[in-house]
Order: C-alpha cells, then sequence, then structure tokens
C-alpha cells in the first residue's frame, strides 16, 4: 500500500481507493480524488506542506494529512 503522501515530486500514479468515511474523506472524492483517477506531483510548499497535483485537467492543492488518506499505485 502505498500513500499519496509519500509519492515523489514528477510522479504519476492513480488513485485505488480514499481510506475513511468522514466529512474529509468525502471531500476529496468531491475534490476528484476517486478510484482510477491518474494524478501527477506537480509541486509542494518550501516546507513540504501542501502538495500541489494536477489530475482531471486542473490543479488541486491538499495538505500532506489529507494525502496520507489517499492510496495510490504507480502509473
Amino acid at each position: 500500500m502505498t500513500l499519496l503522501a509519500e509519492l515523489s515530486l514528477g510522479s504519476r500514479a492513480r488513485v485505488t481507493k480514499v481510506i475513511g468515511v468522514d466529512d474529509v474523506s468525502v471531500r476529496l472524492m468531491e475534490m476528484g480524488l476517486t478510484p482510477g483517477a491518474e494524478l501527477l506531483l506537480v509541486g509542494t510548499a518550501p516546507l513540504g506542506d501542501p502538495l500541489e497535483l494536477e489530475l482531471r485537467g486542473y490543479r488541486l492543492s491538499i495538505r500532506r494529512s489529507e494525502a496520507a488518506r489517499v492510496e495510490i499505485e504507480s502509473v
């Protein structure tokens, strides 16, 4: 199991699962992080948080703690 929070800069991945059934996990899925979605980690802030992702034709910034709730696989 690999988590989105562990992804290296410039790497591509596919979402396999969003962990949890609370408001945060639902919001992550509403923002496009659904199983099967492909993404690219395009940047991080100077201190490593938040992460900037490119998926579904737009860019999304999420906290590393939120990214730790998204399971991924390499593409």
